[in-house]
């Protein structure tokens, strides 16, 4: 075909959808038109182990493709296929700078043969609030991230009008990476804060007690470091000092949880790896790959624990208006997909929380990557000097390295020994995604000796130069065992990539992070015991050999368990989440006659609850108060109330009710501004429901999870506790509605708008 009948191969096929046929029929000749399309428009042609990553992508399948193997390339033949029907597709991809750039190099691609894409992300430097949401997503592709595309979720949810909604549905989602998202990230919710709570006034009393406390005497740290409690003399002291009896008692909770809050935050909570103090701020860091994770809080009041701690301004504890978890986002798809160079480990996982199966794509070229044995050591520093002397030897003959470490901290470390050492390099500790890309993909020069953390660059190929490959390739030393085998298989895979030479090697020890965190007693114990024995190297035939495996196992069983806890958890807050947003936008969408049907429906539900709890002596209000609060603020009491017959007063009260709220109406002849106030009574009534409700939700679940030490199921425990604090929630919810119907303040301002004052 020529230029102009290829182009036009993409209005056949939507005219095709059109006429009944299923995407699946079409895919053979879509596939293929955009495949031809890529070699004239990009110059790259399509591998067929490529196209067969497309095929099995399309099929509801994770595809396992090596690093290397040009998944970016693979997915333009899904997107396309998907993006022939209308807006609602997306490609999340690792970090913003990806999402750029894949949507700026494969949309040429996408434009050419009539297709819209945007990136859904700012671009570097950009304020993400001047995006233009609905331009974005109307494209038929859009490329994004896990946390955009789950933050406009949430803020579409609490839109005021339709037009303020711009996501047009969740049809399909290719998802690159998708261990690292739908895996790693599982268990962090997305969370928009934003409604103050009533600030304590203890932070600051906490911080000075607790920094008058000693190790071992007034607290104790679990061996790994990451617990921290209080000892009885300890207590004693924190008593003293606040000049109180029984700390632990229900009166002093509050005060014991601050001082909790603050011995975490003063001795586990580390300035320069956890976070950093900028401009009398707390900036929390990924301890991963250093970046500064702008905009986001600890919660609980731990933020504002640290705050106290380093003396920088305290900031206002916020409710939570709106969460999700990536489970419960990606779960929303009508179909999804995704593509990794690491899933098979944890496929069973993948199949049974997402309903995707794991497929592995051979390489198309043979794998000559060469993965030495790991060298164990006893201590970290004998294990520092042995991986040092591996660079002095391939540095001195020009092979390019690459250091990968599990933190930032460590990466540091190294760069300081390699500087004492003369040698050259980069470091990248994750201050910009692109500055990452332009260093890994430099790390194939002959010389070439890189430092960086495990997630940085990922995404990025590393370019071998031919001088390179004579000297063997990529050497990729691994400095420390990663939290699972996904990620050290992830960091082998960027040496030896589509054929190329290259090298692998882990350098471990017995005092590494994951041994000390998940081994036995025993290993730390030889480890302290022969700490300063002359040969510190152990055989891979030791009784250690399979000590960091196992941790491994510790870990992953561990974070599955806890995967699968919070997708349970999860599954309650979705089910009310979703019965919230769908009556939230019928309240949008309703024709006036429908939502005046509806407040009648409100009113009338409102009395009747109110009348059967009256007579079963539970109603929270007495008659007069009932009236003035809900229904009249100016009523007038005529009657003897109490005396009337149960008919009687619900007919009394459902006359005053109908007369106030037409007196309203009254205030408001124009039927546009009536129809606006309606929906924005009932908006307003809904969110500061739903707020309360998340927020009790998020406390529900920390209480419930306690119980298991009772020997009560927390998850039963917290799935009806929950089931009865939203059918409060419903009946607050249908109170505030109607008092803000009738008893808020309307006054016209002068330039015809109208100023809404809730009561």
């Amino acid at each position: 075909m020529d230029d102009e009948t290829l182009q036009e191969q993409t209005v056949l096929f939507r005219e095709s959808l059109a006429q009944g046929k299923t995407l699946r029929h079409i895919l053979p000749d879509a596939y293929a038109a955009i495949c031809v399309a890529s070699e004239r428009v990009l110059n790259m042609r399509l591998f067929d182990v490529q196209i067969l990553g497309a095929v099995i992508v399309e099929y509801n399948n994770i595809a396992e493709m090596k690093t290397g193997e040009g998944k970016t390339l693979t997915s333009v033949m899904p997107m396309y296929l998907h993006g022939l029907t209308g807006p609602g597709n997306f490609l999340i991809t690792a970090n913003e700078y990806l999402a750029n750039r894949d949507a700026e190099k494969m949309g040429k691609l996408y434009r050419w043969m009539g297709l819209t894409v945007q990136s859904g992300v700012a671009k570097e430097g950009e304020d993400p609030n001047n995006r233009d949401l609905a331009r974005i997503y109307s494209a038929d592709i859009v490329y994004t991230t896990n946390s955009g595309l789950g933050f406009d979720y949430l803020f579409d949810n609490l839109a005021k009008t339709p037009s303020e909604q711009y996501l047009r549905g969740f049809n399909f989602a290719l998802i690159d990476e998708a261990d690292a998202v739908l895996l790693d990230t599982a268990q962090t919710p997305l969370i928009v804060s934003g409604v103050p709570r009533v600030q304590s006034n203890y932070f600051e009393s906490a911080d000075n007690v607790v920094k008058l406390l000693v190790e071992n005497e007034d607290y104790e740290r679990s061996d790994d470091l990451k617990k921290i409690w209080f000892t009885p003399q300890g207590i004693v002291k924190i008593e003293q000092y606040f000049d109180i009896d029984n700390l632990l008692s229900a009166e002093w909770t509050e005060l014991y949880r601050h001082v909790l809050l603050a011995l975490q935050a003063n001795y586990i909570n580390k300035r320069d790896r956890d976070y950093i103090v900028d401009h009398d701020e707390i900036v929390l860091i990924d301890a991963e790959n250093g970046r500064e994770l702008e905009g986001m809080k600890m919660q609980a009041g731990m933020h504002q624990a640290v705050e106290a701690k380093e003396h920088v301004t305290i900031t206002d504890q916020q409710r939570a208006m709106a969460s999700i978890t990536y489970q419960n986002l990606f779960r929303m798809f009508k179909q999804l997909a995704g593509m990794t160079g690491t899933a098979m480990t944890d496929s069973a996982e993948f199949l049974e929380v997402y309903n995707l199966a794991v497929r592995k794509i051979p390489t198309n070229r043979p794998n000559q990557r060469v993965d030495q044995p790991d060298q164990l050591f006893i201590t970290n520093e004998a294990k520092l000097m042995a991986s040092l002397e591996t660079f002095k030897e391939a540095y001195a003959i020009g092979r390019p390295v690459l250091i990968e470490t599990g933190s930032l901290s460590l990466s540091n470390l190294y760069s300081r020994l390699l500087l004492r050492a003369g040698i050259p390099h980069s470091l990248l500790n994750a201050r910009s995604a692109a500055k990452e890309a332009d260093f890994i993909y430099e790390a194939g020069n002959v010389g070439a000796v890189t430092v960086a953390t495990s997630m940085a660059g990922r995404g990025t190929d590393i370019d071998i130069s031919d001088k390179a490959r004579e000297l063997g390739g990529l050497l990729v030393v691994g400095t420390e065992r990663m939290v699972n085998q996904r990620v050290d298989a992830q960091l082998r895979g960027r040496a030896g990539r589509q054929g190329n030479p290259g090298e692998s090697v882990f350098f471990n020890s017995l005092e590494d992070k994951i041994v000390i965190e998940n081994a036995p007693k025993r290993v730390l114990k030889y480890a302290e015991k022969h700490e300063r024995r002359p040969k510190q190297t152990l055989s891979r035939y030791s009784r250690f050999r399979n000590v960091i495996d196992s941790a491994q196992k510790v870990v992953a069983n561990r974070d599955r368990s806890a995967r699968f806890e919070t997708l349970q958890y999860g599954e309650v807050f979705r089910l009310q989440r979703d019965s919230i947003y769908e009556y939230r936008n019928n309240v949008m969408q309703a024709e006036p006659e429908a939502l005046a049907a509806l407040v009648e429906r409100l009113m009338a539900q409102m009395i009747d609850e109110f009348i059967d709890d009256y007579k079963r002596g539970q109603a929270k209000h007495d008659i007069v108060d009932f009236i003035y609060r809900y229904i009249d603020p100016d009523y007038i009491v005529k009657d003897d109330l109490l005396a009337l017959s149960m008919r009687k007063l619900k007919q009394l009260l459902s006359e005053t009710m109908h007369a106030s709220y037409a007196k309203q109406q009254a205030l408001m002849p124009h039927q546009v501004q009536w129809v606006y106030y309606q929906r924005l009574c009932l908006l307003k009534a809904v969110d500061d429901a739903w707020v309360e409700q998340v927020d009790n939700l998020e406390l529900l679940k920390t209480l419930t999870k306690s119980r298991s030490i009772a020997q009560r199921n927390p998850l039963f425990e917290y799935q009806d506790e929950a089931r009865q604090a939203y059918q409060k929630m419903a009946k607050n919810m249908h109170l505030n509605a109607i008092q803000y119907l009738i008893n808020s303040e309307v006054n016209y301002q002068k330039d015809g708008t109208v100023d809404v004052k809730f009561p």
